[in-house]
């Protein structure tokens, strides 16, 4: 079965490009397309879709409060953010919106394809280095970063001394590989310890995880 994707960006010719390039990928299907954020919703009921491709930059609604309306929904698609920057605060909103992931617009049609088929079997598409350096470009006093929460800190009480360890590692950038290598561990027992994190602090995958990590004081930007 082809997965479903939605396309969101207010340019007519990207959108355009798109579709055309995806529509020659195997295994994928453009259903729709919204010209921004406040389209959305209403596009996502006339067109299910497993994955929606949203730009950030966009008028009168952008991708960041778009991510949100989608997420809000009882069974919301998977959302692939689209930036042209690679560090860009307004990718790493999405990430706190509930994205994914992000990619560059430019990326090739192999790795957009690749990425938008990860995040369907439920996967972060942001290597972990990326996702460190985006969250320590931003990561600093300001709106998109206020000082720890303890009531946030304290959701971390539920994981056990490793489960901690192997948080602040992943947030570090380390992949489970790295992480195992660390801790003098098999890869396949970390992968287990990733997933009882997730898990016990209800998040969606690592890349929310790394969110929290900074957002609790786990670790702070520049750790690693």
């Amino acid at each position: 079965m082809s997965v479903r994707v939605l396309l969101v960006d207010d340019q007519e010719m990207v959108r355009m490009g798109m579709r055309m390039l995806l529509g020659s990928a195997e295994g994928l299907e453009v259903v729709g397309e919204a010209s921004d954020g406040d389209e959305v919703l209403d596009a996502l009921a006339e067109h299910p879709a497993d994955v929606v491709l949203m730009d950030v930059r966009m008028p009168r609604v952008d991708g960041i409060e778009a991510t949100r309306r989608v997420m809000s929904l009882p069974e919301p698609p998977r959302v692939l953010v689209l930036t042209t920057f690679d560090l860009d605060e307004y990718a790493y909103e999405a990430l706190r919106a509930g994205a994914s992931g992000f990619l560059l617009k430019d990326a090739p049609l192999a790795e957009l394809a690749a990425a938008i088929r990860h995040v369907h079997a439920g996967d972060a598409v942001v290597a972990p280095s990326t996702t460190r350096r985006l969250l320590s470009q931003f990561a600093t006093p300001g709106p998109a970063s206020a000082s720890p929460d303890p009531a946030r800190s304290a959701r971390l009480d539920v994981l056990t001394p490793r489960e901690r360890e192997v948080l602040a590692l992943v947030a570090r950038g380390m992949s489970n590989r790295e992480v195992a290598d660390e801790l003098v561990l098999s890869e396949g027992t970390v992968k287990v310890h990733v997933g009882h994190v997730l898990t016990k602090l209800d998040l969606r995958d690592r890349v929310q995880a790394v969110v929290l990590a900074y957002e609790t004081g786990l670790i702070a930007p520049g750790d690693g």
